[in-house]
């Protein structure tokens, strides 16, 4: 049975990005160094225990360290997060989605070919 993977909060998404991106597990030293905030560490320390407590991310202790290890991929969020934005904001409209993302000039004609050859690629596979 598959789990629903809660909406992460603005602050805690910015991490999960900077430890997805890492590829691999990382230490809290790690994610300030690659954040644009300016956070202090205990912020940061309560945010990653947040993020272990939805059950997005593993501590485990190594020496004087904790290292934090990912429990959801990326690719499972962003697949959850984009169907209820699609659901929740236009109504399982992919046409409304995508207009409301070219009215508001945030896709380009090149990102719209793309997504015309990746509809054809669909339909042919």
């Amino acid at each position: 049975m598959m789990r629903t993977i809660k909406k992460l909060p603005e602050a805690e998404l910015e991490i999960m990005l900077v430890v997805w991106e890492a590829g691999e597990a990382v230490t809290s030293d790690y994610i300030m160094e690659r954040l644009d905030k300016d956070w202090t560490r205990p912020t940061l320390l309560k945010l990653l225990t947040r993020l272990g407590e939805r059950g997005f991310l593993r501590c485990e202790k190594d020496g004087r360290h904790n290292v934090y290890t990912v429990l959801v991929p990326r690719e499972d969020y962003v697949q959850e997060a984009s169907g209820t934005l699609l659901q929740k904001l236009h109504h399982n409209s992919l046409t409304s989605l995508v207009a409301s993302l070219y009215d508001g000039q945030k896709v380009s004609k090149a990102d719209l070919d793309e997504l015309k050859r990746f509809i054809e690629e669909a339909e042919e596979g």
